[in-house]
């Protein structure tokens, strides 16, 4: 009984003394305020509800009826709940339909969960860029984006979870392109949010990451969107040397392309810094019939079942649809 006196102390002052849980301190931002990483669940880590191919000029939400919208989008996110999804990351930049207000209404009527972004997309030679993205420095944008991190994106008070940006595609970046990955860079420096690229080949990935690095943000804070669109496999090693995140994101339009990738992934590398999505939806305002929205379903119906096929399994793909995810989207708080 003595030495259990003697003991107790020593325990409660290890107790309290103990490092901190993982988890704890770590927020992801949703439209509908902070959720705790493990409310998380399952995630679709690139998909779209709406995309406006106006041309920054013109585009806006006076193009478009929230309530029509949801009307038609609901169904299609309900059929991903029912097959377990609980999130998704909402890759729609600004001034190409990117709309907080209509996400935080799917996100009440479903339940949801809807994060989106700051940044400005590049690609298509500026034609979604605001105007005073032409002149203003690198420095100016992360000012602006930074501001909607801290304070929430214009008067719809949502704070973003990741910085969403997109380059021309090309072993060089343009002026315009290195601003972008700039401004994401010191954004990120300042917010810790994940910098979200639309590139596509790695040369064109790379030449972003040295940017980065010059400018001392670690390649762990970049993700390389569609990388499924790399043609050479062994690049995917040398993405992985970097600790970049390989986003396969594009199982609606190729699921056996995805298939390879992830099997040569799975068989070469590791699973740690995968993600995989759809890269699918894209409602497209002034368009009658809707026909070339797509569904987010792919990924449950067709491409885990190949999985599971060729020897992938359950912890691998939660891997990459729960625990990933987690990792990635988390911020400090």
């Amino acid at each position: 009984m003595k030495r259990l006196f003697l003991i107790l102390p020593i325990l409660l002052v290890f107790q309290f003394c103990k490092a901190p849980d993982q988890n704890e301190n770590l927020v992801i931002n949703t439209v509908l305020g902070e959720i705790d990483p493990d409310a998380l669940g399952i995630t679709l880590v690139h998909e779209h509800v709406l995309v406006d191919f106006i041309g920054a000029d013109s585009t806006g939400n006076h193009r478009w009826e929230r309530d029509e919208v949801a009307s038609f989008l609901i169904p299609f996110l309900k059929e991903a709940m029912d097959r377990g999804v609980k999130t998704m990351i909402e890759c729609t930049p600004s001034y190409l339909g990117k709309d907080p207000d209509l996400l935080k209404m799917l996100s009440e009527a479903t339940g949801m969960q809807f994060i989106t972004n700051v940044g400005y997309y590049g690609a298509v030679s500026g034609k979604y860029l605001p105007f005073y993205a032409f002149g203003e420095s690198a420095e100016d944008l992360a000012k602006r984006w930074i501001n909607d991190a801290r304070n929430g994106i214009a008067e719809t008070k949502v704070k973003p979870g990741f910085i969403k940006i997109g380059v021309n595609e090309g072993e060089k970046l343009s002026d315009m392109d290195a601003k972008l990955v700039k401004a994401a860079g010191i954004t990120h420096l300042e917010t810790g949010l994940l910098i979200v690229s639309h590139t596509g080949s790695w040369k064109t990935a790379k030449a972003q990451i040295d940017l980065l690095k010059a400018n001392e943000v670690s390649p762990k804070s970049f993700v390389w969107v569609h990388a499924q669109n790399e043609k050479d496999f062994e690049n995917y090693r040398l993405a992985h040397q970097e600790g970049v995140w390989i986003s396969l994101d594009g199982i609606v339009w190729d699921v056996k392309g995805h298939l390879d990738r992830l099997l040569f992934i799975k068989n070469h590398l590791d699973l740690e810094k995968v993600l995989i999505s759809h890269d699918a939806g894209w409602y497209s305002p002034g368009e009658q019939d809707q026909n070339k929205f797509k569904g987010y379903t792919s990924l449950f119906d067709e491409l885990i079942p190949l999985l599971y096929d060729n020897g992938f399994t359950k912890v691998d793909v939660d891997k990459m649809l729960i625990e990933n995810p987690r990792r990635a989207f988390s911020l400090q708080n």
